[in-house]
C-alpha cells in the first residue's frame, strides 16, 4: 500500500470515524466537544513550532523539552497537538495559554492540509511513534522541517512497518532528524532505509523524570493516612480490564498472608473506572473510590484510583508497582515512574513498548516479569518478607534512572539545529 491508496481507504472509513468519536463519546464525557478539531475545522493562529504529544504518557515526557524550548526562546509561538483527553488535560496543565492547544486532525488529506495551512509551522517536533502518513508528507512538502523526538521503535512495529514499506518507507525517509531512545531503536529505523546520519541515539526523556518536592511530601501524607509503615502497600497502574482479574487474585494471595494489606487499582482510562468498581464489587473487596473522597481506613482492602493526573502521587505512596498493558497484549506502559520513586517493579510479558528500559531495569535486578496472578502473588509477597531483596530492588531502579539521565539535553540540542528562529 502507498500513500494514495492509504488515503483512499481513510476517505472511505471517514464514515466510521464519526462513528468512533460517537461510542467514544458514551463510554466518556471527554470525547462529546472539540469534533470540529479532529476534522481540522477550528480557526488556529499561526505558530512558529508545532509539537504533537499524542497521550498523556508522551506529553508528560515532552513537557520538559516544550519548557526549555520556551525558556531558551520566549519569542517562539508554539502549537502542541494531543489526540486524546488525557493528553490535552496534561497541556493545559502544564502550559496554560503560553502554548496555542489543539486536537491533531485525522490523517485525511483535507483536514491534513487544512490545519497545516492555519498553523503554517516552520517546524514540527513529533513524539515517540506517532508518525502519519499525511501529516508528513504536507508537512514536509511545505518545507517543515520534522524531528521525530524520543522515537521509539520495536521489533514489533519494525515488522509491522517492513510489510508496509511502500508507505513507511517515504515517510520515515521525510524526516530531518530522529532523536531515538536506543541503539536498538536506532538500527531498526536505519534498517527501514533512513539515513544514519539523520538518525542519532539520545536515550530517553522519560529517564529524565522530575519529581517535585511537593508531590513526595503529598504521597508520603496519603501513606501516613491510609496505613502504617508496617502495613504492605501496593499499586497496579495504568491497568486494563483484561488485567482486573490477575491484580485482584495477586492481591488476594498477599492478603492471605497480610491481612491489612492495601492495593492501590489505578485503571488506565477514565472510561474503564465503572468496569473496575463494579469487578471489585463482584468480587466482594472492600474498596474506597478516590474519586468520592470517601476514607481509606484499616477495613479497605483496594483503593481504587479513579481519577486524573495523581498516578505518579500514588506510586509515591506505594512500597511495589505493577504497571500495565503487559498481561493483555497492549505493549505496556512507562515503568520508569514507580523505579524512579524507589519501588521494585512488575510487569506482565507484553511490555514491548518499553522493551529497552523493561531490559534495563530487568538486569539491573529491579524489575521482574511475571507471566501470571500466581507469579505476581508470590513475588509481592517475597518482597514484604524479605527486606534485604526489597532494598536491592529499589536501590538498583535508583541506580538505573539516574545513570541514564540526559537526554532532555541531547534532545534539546538536536532540536535547537532544526528549528529556523529567525
Amino acid at each position: 500500500m502507498n500513500r494514495f491508496l492509504y488515503s483512499i481507504l481513510l476517505y472511505l472509513l471517514s464514515p466510521l470515524l464519526v462513528l468512533y468519536l460517537a461510542v467514544r463519546a458514551i463510554k466518556s464525557p471527554d470525547y462529546r466537544g472539540r469534533w470540529g478539531e479532529r476534522f481540522g475545522f477550528t480557526p488556529l493562529n499561526r505558530s512558529d513550532l508545532l509539537i504533537h504529544s499524542v497521550s498523556m504518557g508522551e506529553t508528560l515526557a515532552a513537557v520538559p523539552l516544550i519548557r526549555a524550548i520556551q525558556q531558551a526562546h520566549p519569542q517562539l509561538t508554539i502549537t502542541v497537538t494531543t489526540t486524546s483527553p488525557t493528553g490535552s488535560a496534561e497541556v493545559k496543565k502544564a502550559f496554560g495559554d503560553s502554548v496555542q492547544h489543539s486536537y491533531l486532525p485525522f490523517d485525511l488529506p483535507w483536514c491534513v492540509r487544512r490545519f497545516l495551512k492555519q498553523v503554517s509551522p516552520q517546524c514540527c517536533i513529533i513524539m515517540e511513534t506517532e508518525l502519519w502518513p499525511n501529516l508528513i508528507h504536507y508537512a514536509s512538502r511545505s518545507g517543515v522541517k520534522l524531528l521525530l523526538a524520543n522515537a521509539r521503535l520495536s521489533e514489533k512495529s519494525a515488522n509491522q512497518y517492513q510489510k508496509r514499506i511502500t508507505l513507511s518507507q517515504p515517510m520515515l525517509q521525510s524526516l530531518d532528524s530522529i532523536a531515538a531512545q536506543s541503539q536498538q531503536a536506532a538500527e531498526r529505523f536505519i534498517a527501514l532505509g533512513v539515513d544514519a546520519d539523520r538518525v542519532e541515539v539520545c536515550g530517553s526523556l522519560k529517564f529524565d523524570l522530575s519529581v517535585a518536592d511537593e508531590k513526595r511530601e503529598q504521597a508520603k501524607a496519603l501513606r501516613q493516612q491510609w496505613r502504617p509503615a508496617t502495613s504492605p502497600v501496593w499499586i497496579a497502574g495504568s491497568i486494563h480490564p483484561g488485567e482486573f482479574d490477575a491484580i485482584l487474585a495477586a492481591h488476594r494471595e498477599l492478603l492471605s498472608v497480610s491481612p491489612d494489606a492495601l492495593l492501590i487499582m489505578v485503571p488506565r482510562h477514565p472510561e474503564k473506572f465503572e468496569a473496575a468498581a463494579s469487578k471489585l464489587s463482584e468480587e466482594d473487596f472492600t474498596f474506597a473510590r478516590r474519586s468520592l473522597k470517601e476514607d481509606v481506613n484499616e477495613d479497605i482492602q483496594v483503593l481504587l484510583g479513579d481519577t486524573m493526573g495523581e498516578l505518579l502521587t500514588f506510586y509515591g505512596a506505594a512500597d511495589q508497582a505493577f504497571v500495565g498493558g503487559t498481561i493483555v497484549e497492549n505493549g505496556g506502559h512507562n515503568p520508569l515512574e514507580p523505579a524512579a520513586l524507589g519501588l521494585p517493579v512488575f510487569v506482565g510479558p507484553h511490555h514491548w513498548d518499553f522493551a529497552e528500559i523493561t531490559g534495563l531495569l530487568n538486569e539491573a535486578g529491579a524489575l521482574k516479569v511475571v507471566s501470571s496472578a500466581e507469579e505476581l502473588g508470590t513475588a509481592l509477597v517475597h518482597n514484604f518478607k524479605d527486606r534485604a531483596a526489597y532494598l536491592l530492588a529499589s536501590e538498583a531502579g535508583l541506580r538505573v534512572v539516574d545513570a541514564n539521565k540526559g537526554a532532555l539535553q541531547k534532545q534539546f540540542s538536536l532540536a535547537n539545529r532544526l528549528i529556523a528562529f529567525e
